[in-house]
């Protein structure tokens, strides 16, 4: 038996871990993570994203203070909360570090990006942002860890298979080895990875929900100088485009400067992301541009269908493709000796050369190629046949599941939180939902949230 089981150790999570013990000190909580310790993980395969810290532990680190980024929290529990909860969780963040740069734009210099932006026909989204890297994010989850040990029960390598319910009232989990454990309170927090299971409890269950777009795009490297005049004082710059042909949502995301482009393994699909390290620096900046594709009756799997442009690019690639932006325009397949000639160098040598259009659909490839030429008359040379894309970037989101505004679903005692949800897209949001959920607990146990 526990008070508490929490689903999950990633970013929201552990939030609502720390949350609980520093509230209602004593209070018997279990976190049931699917994945191994966070000392045990690796970069590769599944480990990238299962495991304590879930894919927070081997992100970037980028925690960025704005409330209309990175999710959709604010439209729960209202922008002003969600602001100050950025801010709180922040401070945890950055009191494990020694240093770490803020990036808080000025006035002007965000004048001036945004009026190139709208020059271009794109929309600049100013953000506030403070880069950890990733290794010295991977420190701090690791540390929260040893903080909360002898505090929580931790199970790890332990897959939960069900939600018990009676009477409308949660009372507990059923694991994959048939254990059963009774608590008062389940927060779910199955992170992106866990986006099916997720959807499959909600059906079975009866909550509310609906499925979210899927994001799908690429990977886009370049040399650092081309960008450096708006990382330089933005760190991360997002934009935002609406494309001539389609009038779909085209954006930018996460911006690595000086950073890599990595392999994920969500599954049997191998997909690409990207991030930075705080002491480690390469000569190139890599992005995503990513498109939001939502559909209407009487297709409803936005995920599935995700899915199936990714496994295109694995079936012809083997894995990840790489390909330069002057080849995709020419209509010829990159090749190695082609690869061998641009100027840009890619960090990531487990692509494969190939022919992105073979594989992505020509609503989207065209999507992509509108907004880099956006992108060039902002940073002249995006638009180079040097510059690399790589493919494919996909993002998974959950269901939107219906949550009131402490995010409890409509049975008593059941909290889904984070990017399992579907309303959290990164590591700030999601530790906030956490923070929201475990308040939520203490006020239910006499334990209210008082404010400093």
């Amino acid at each position: 038996m526990a008070d508490v089981v929490i689903v999950g150790a990633g970013p929201a999570g552990i939030f609502a871990a720390q949350e609980i013990d520093r509230l209602v000190p004593g209070l018997d909580v279990v976190i049931v993570e699917q994945g191994r310790d966070i000392k045990d993980r690796t970069r590769s395969g599944q480990d990238i994203l299962m495991g304590w810290g879930g894919a927070g532990a081997f992100s970037d680190g980028k925690l960025t203070i704005a409330t209309d980024v990175g999710g959709h929290l604010g439209s729960l529990i209202g922008e002003e909360d969600l602001l100050g909860l950025l801010e709180y969780v922040e401070k945890i963040y950055s009191g494990h570090l020694v240093n770490g740069d803020l990036f808080d734009i000025s006035d002007d210099e965000e004048a001036r990006i945004s009026a190139r932006a709208r020059f271009a026909g794109m929309l600049y989204v100013p953000t506030r942002i403070r880069h950890i890297g990733t290794e010295n994010c991977y420190a701090i989850l690791r540390e929260m860890r040893d903080e909360l040990q002898g505090r929580i029960k931790m199970r790890f390598n332990t897959h939960v298979e069900d939600i018990v319910v009676e009477n409308e009232c949660v009372r507990g989990v059923v694991l994959d080895n048939g254990e059963i454990i009774d608590a008062q309170y389940v927060i779910c927090a199955p992170g992106r990875v866990g986006s099916s299971w997720m959807a499959s409890q909600a059906g079975s269950l009866g909550v509310a929900s609906r499925p979210n777009p899927v994001d799908m795009g690429v990977r886009v490297e370049l040399p650092s100088v081309v960008m450096e005049d708006l990382t330089s004082v933005a760190y991360e710059t997002k934009f935002i485009y609406y494309s001539k042909t389609f009038d779909d949502p085209v954006r930018t995301f996460c911006m690595n400067p000086h950073g890599e482009v990595v392999r994920e393994t969500i599954g049997d699909l191998v997909t690409v992301n990207g991030h930075s390290w705080a002491n480690k620096k390469t000569s190139n900046t890599n992005f995503a541009i990513l498109v939001s594709s939502g559909f209407t009756r009487p297709f409803d799997d936005p995920n599935g269908f995700g899915r199936f442009v990714a496994g295109l690019v694995n079936m012809l690639g083997k894995g990840v493709i790489v390909q330069r932006l002057g080849d995709l325009l020419g209509g010829r397949r990159t090749t190695s000796s082609r690869l061998d000639r641009c100027t840009t160098r890619p960090t990531l040598t487990q692509a494969e050369p190939g022919d992105l259009s073979y594989c992505i659909p020509y609503r989207i490839l065209t999507d992509i190629l509108e907004m880099l030429a956006c992108l060039d008359d902002v940073c002249p040379g995006v638009n180079s046949k040097n510059t690399l894309l790589y493919g494919l970037e996909v993002k998974f989101y959950s269901n939107r599941i219906l949550l009131d505004k402490r995010l409890q679903t409509g049975i008593k005692g059941f909290y889904v939180i984070g990017d399992g949800a579907g309303i959290t897209r990164g590591l700030m949001q999601a530790s906030c939902s956490g923070v929201v959920a475990a308040r939520s607990v203490a006020e239910e146990r006499g334990h209210p949230f008082k404010p400093a």
